[in-house]
């Protein structure tokens, strides 16, 4: 089963773009919304109703902290859910992320994303207080319930709300034409179901790996691999570390290795890393603990020395270059 794929719509035409450089890359992924209109076109899903398949557990696989746990596949089931949803508790590294909330007019749970906020609500949006809990894309699907909602929906597909991300044609290239992708998002499926709910799950079962500052936390001390093969937190305070990486800089995946020549620093005790401007981390020894900033105001790279930095704000402006 291979799910579908979109054009990229250039935001000055409202055309397909183009971009002859490179054609493949006039083609984006739809969102994993995508999931439910490729299980029921591909026939997938009748296929698994018919031979008596009744639960569907489904991840994101970018998300190392997920795994078929079966304590929750045994309250699952129990429950009578067609629809379950797992949630952690939003903070600071969260509030840009889908929260879930409950829709006056039949009660109902949906999921809200950032896309679809208007600007005068994005501060309510990122408030962790008011709307505490966020949506894992750890999800639990009755398939025959998913068959039904599915038959019920006008042309057969789930009508999922879009969302507008806005891009550049060519991701590495900021210049390239700017473009959008029209995606939706399989966690929206919730508003869909009579009796759907939410399972507040541990931290743990939640390590995604979306952005540069992700994989730096993930490849340090502060994660180790569980006995499920599964990441989790070594810290403390048992939570991942909260890690700021300027975008200019650290936004690919290259420029994250090269300002890593060797070891990447422990953050095993640390609560808060922020790095701003070209920064170059030393081979080894260089320890984060606490809240940390590393700044450098220049172009050219800086390298950051061996040694632990605790509670401290660290300036490699006038620092010697590479």
């Amino acid at each position: 089963m291979v799910q579908n794929k979109a054009p990229k719509i250039d935001t000055a035409t409202l055309r397909p773009a183009e971009w002859s450089a490179n054609p493949r890359l006039e083609w984006c992924p739809p969102g994993h919304g995508d999931l439910y209109a490729t299980l029921r076109g591909s026939g997938v899903l009748r296929q698994l109703v018919d031979e008596g398949y009744r639960y569907m557990f489904i991840s994101n696989s970018d998300n190392l902290g997920a795994n078929l746990d079966l304590d929750i596949l045994t309250y699952f089931g129990n429950s009578d859910m067609p629809f379950m949803m797992e949630l952690c508790k939003r903070r600071e590294n969260d509030k840009k992320g889908g929260h879930l909330a409950r829709r006056k007019s039949d009660g109902r749970l949906i999921l809200r994303e950032v896309a679809q906020c208007p600007d005068d609500d994005e501060t309510h949006f990122q408030n962790i207080e008011k709307h505490r809990f966020f949506n894992t894309n750890n999800l639990w699907l009755r398939l025959d319930k998913l068959l039904e909602a599915m038959d019920a929906a006008e042309g057969g597909a789930l009508p999922l709300p879009l969302i507008v991300a806005k891009k550049t044609v060519d991701p590495k290239d900021d210049s390239s034409t700017p473009v959008v992708h029209l995606e939706t998002a399989m966690g929206a499926a919730i508003q869909f179901f009579d009796g759907a709910g939410g399972l507040l799950v541990d931290r743990s079962r939640f390590a995604p790996v979306k952005k540069t500052h992700d994989l730096f936390a993930l490849r340090s001390d502060a994660f180790e691999v569980s006995e499920a093969f599964t990441m989790v937190a070594t810290t403390e305070s048992g939570a991942p570390p909260v890690v700021n990486l300027d975008k200019k800089h650290f936004k690919l995946v290259s420029q994250l290795e090269h300002s890593l020549s060797g070891d990447v620093p422990s953050l095993r005790k640390c609560t808060h890393l922020t790095v701003k401007g070209p920064v170059v981390f030393a081979p080894s020894g260089v320890v984060f603990e606490g809240d940390v900033e590393v700044i450098n105001r220049g172009k050219e790279p800086k390298t950051l020395k061996a040694g632990t930095y605790r509670d401290t704000k660290v300036d490699l402006t006038d620092e010697p270059g590479l």
